[in-house]
């Protein structure tokens, strides 16, 4: 059997998508899907968004490329208004979420060598996260369908419990680093870190000379009511790493840090051919606009607290199938019942009911809708959901 020319590393399905119009997907065959995936939490502002598009053309038509050989204004004015909205005195711009995490644990590691302690290398991470599927980023998992058939990995890794602050803080010694975290867990089972968690790491990165390394590739970006998911605890990280909604589709990411944390990075210490290019620039300025347009974070807070609701009421007409709604905002995990499985569903409400959704650990089943649904998509994804919940469990019985 011949390899595909598609290096076969995804479980593709039989929807092949080819067109898109805001909440909608539009398959090859003309058929119409509910798009509450969005490309993995990516697609915030949906498909076909005429303020993106027309960012792009513009762009593209003007300077796609340049080398960072050069200066970027376009770089200096989307970083000078992230540092404005966020905790951040600086930024890295990179292609993707995995090298936003990838420049973050570099960050940490360089802080603490130009800082005198270069032993100071060892980073904290959690059961259940996903970071990403760099070597690096895949050392800081203990999943081993990541792992497997990679080694040796990097070292300088200790994973422990995720919102187990006792566990966490049994492991800090003298090498540590800091610790590294999603404050919701995405692929883990959309599981939000509790209060006590976060706010004791930072407390024990306070008083340890830490760094608090935040990865919120899949929980930031607004798509959980507030501009990034830390802010909901009250706390700040020193680094963060971003990506997916930053682009509303288009790769790109960043990290992030305060001044004191990225002292050591600095001239030749890290680097990226497409990072902080113009046309990527262009896009997230305006991806920017959207979100930090008045109203916008009040509107996916008040929209994700009406789907959670529906979404608890569909629950008792299904009991057999579902346990409970977990996530904020709009990053919401529906927790199936140990007798059903959540990708069997998925695929289901897909191939039955024209309802993307994306499967996580824990049998939980992603509800990531673009951030600008309204009430008549949530009321059709309820109807589908239900609808599928109905024949899926008579096919089972």
């Amino acid at each position: 059997m011949s390899i595909t020319p598609l290096m076969p590393v995804y479980p593709r399905c039989d929807v092949r998508p080819v067109r898109g119009e805001g909440c909608y997907l539009i398959g090859e065959r003309g058929e119409r899907y509910l798009d509450f995936a969005s490309g993995i939490a990516v697609n915030l502002l949906g498909h076909g968004h005429p303020t993106l598009v027309k960012a792009i053309a513009d762009q593209a038509a003007t300077l796609m490329h340049v080398s960072n050989l050069y200066g970027s204004p376009q770089g200096e004015a989307f970083a000078q208004r992230l540092v404005d909205n966020t905790f951040a005195d600086t930024v890295f711009f990179t292609n993707s979420g995995a090298e936003a995490v990838e420049c973050a644990i570099k960050t940490a590691r360089r802080f603490h060598y130009a800082d005198g302690n270069p032993h100071k290398h060892k980073i904290i991470s959690f059961d259940n996260a996903f970071h990403g599927r760099t070597l690096g980023t895949i050392s800081a998992t203990s999943q081993p369908k990541m792992r497997d058939g990679f080694e040796p990995l990097l070292p300088g890794f200790t994973v422990v419990p995720f919102n187990d602050l006792e566990a966490a803080a049994a492991q800090v010694d003298d090498n540590t680093a800091g610790f590294l975290l999603e404050p919701v867990q995405g692929e883990g089972g959309v599981t939000p870190a509790t209060k006590e968690f976060l706010t004791g790491l930072r407390k024990l990165c306070d008083e340890k000379g830490l760094l608090l390394i935040l990865d919120e590739v899949q929980c930031g970006y607004a798509r959980t009511g507030t501009f990034f998911a830390h802010e909901q605890y009250g706390i700040t990280p020193d680094i963060m790493a971003v990506a997916k909604g930053i682009g509303g589709g288009f790769p790109m990411g960043a990290c992030l840090a305060t001044e004191n944390a990225a002292k050591g990075m600095v001239f030749g210490t890290h680097g990226s051919t497409y990072g902080g290019n113009p046309l990527a620039m262009a896009v997230g300025s305006a991806v920017l606009d959207e979100v930090l347009a008045d109203g916008f974070l009040e509107g996916v807070k008040a929209k994700g607290a009406r789907l959670r609701s529906a979404l608890e009421q569909l629950i008792p007409n299904h009991d057999g199938l579902f346990e409970d709604v977990r996530g904020m905002g709009l990053m919401l995990g529906l927790k199936m019942k140990d007798s059903a499985d959540a990708r069997a569903f998925v695929g289901h409400l897909r191939d039955n009911h024209g309802l993307l959704t994306v499967s996580a650990g824990q049998n939980v089943v992603r509800i990531l809708p673009p951030l600008v649904i309204e009430d008549s998509h949530i009321a059709e994804c309820i109807e589908k959901l239900s609808a599928g919940a109905r024949d899926f469990a008579a096919k089972a019985a």
